[in-house]
């Protein structure tokens, strides 16, 4: 699974994608997480990616130039390749709402181009024209899209075999279960006695119950 990530701010997503499971992950070249400042696509002397909103209204849009300049950059990389099926996501807070559920479609994919979207909001060509799909990991306003992209990344990469040593996921088991470590008794709170049992059918009961 290759991961490539247009942002705006391409260090907050390598500090998060290095470290970790994501950073084992991607030495051990189970997954790859790329990112593309987009600023390098601006336009002009000062490399602009946004501008004022056509109608008025506050704030500024990113615009479609430098997004469309990137996403072609990538996919003519990616195309290089036969048969690899590649997705392109802009983060808004219109989009489909990211599960679990979604995680493992996309998962099925072998790139995803991230758009991480800043401002005021992105010019809707992209939605419309670029982009495949619009995604949302909530009905919450965030000032950019790198956190989702991130969310994104973390979820599917889970899924990838081979990144995670015991794969169990949220559909083997809904939610998740109350977990205890040392020690047994902490003041009044005791760890549940079914945990100290060593009866592994038990626990496993007890913990679909929980």
């Amino acid at each position: 699974m290759r991961f490539h990530v247009i942002t705006l701010l391409p260090k907050t997503i390598e500090e998060y994608a290095n470290s970790s499971i994501l950073g084992r992950a991607q030495k051990s070249k189970k997954i790859s997480v790329k990112t593309y400042d987009l600023r390098k696509w601006g336009m002009g002397k000062y490399k602009k990616v946004d501008d004022r909103p056509f109608g008025g209204g506050p704030g500024m849009v990113m615009a479609v130039k430098p997004i469309y300049d990137a996403v072609s950059r990538i996919q003519n990389t990616v195309y290089r390749i036969p048969k690899r099926k590649t997705r392109v996501i802009l983060f808004s807070t219109r989009g489909k709402l990211f599960t679990q559920k979604e995680a493992k479609r996309l998962a099925k994919y072998d790139d995803l181009i991230l758009i991480c979207g800043r401002y005021e909001g992105v010019d809707e060509r992209v939605a419309k024209h670029i982009a495949d799909e619009e995604l949302s990991i909530g009905e919450y306003v965030l000032t950019g899209g790198e956190m989702p992209a991130l969310a994104a990344i973390d979820a599917v990469s889970r899924l990838t075999p081979g990144v995670l040593g015991k794969n169990e996921s949220l559909e083997d088991i809904k939610g998740s279960y109350p977990v205890y470590t040392r020690p047994e008794k902490f003041g009044r709170w005791r760890v549940p006695k079914t945990l100290l049992s060593g009866h592994h059918k038990n626990i496993d009961k007890w913990r679909r119950v929980e």
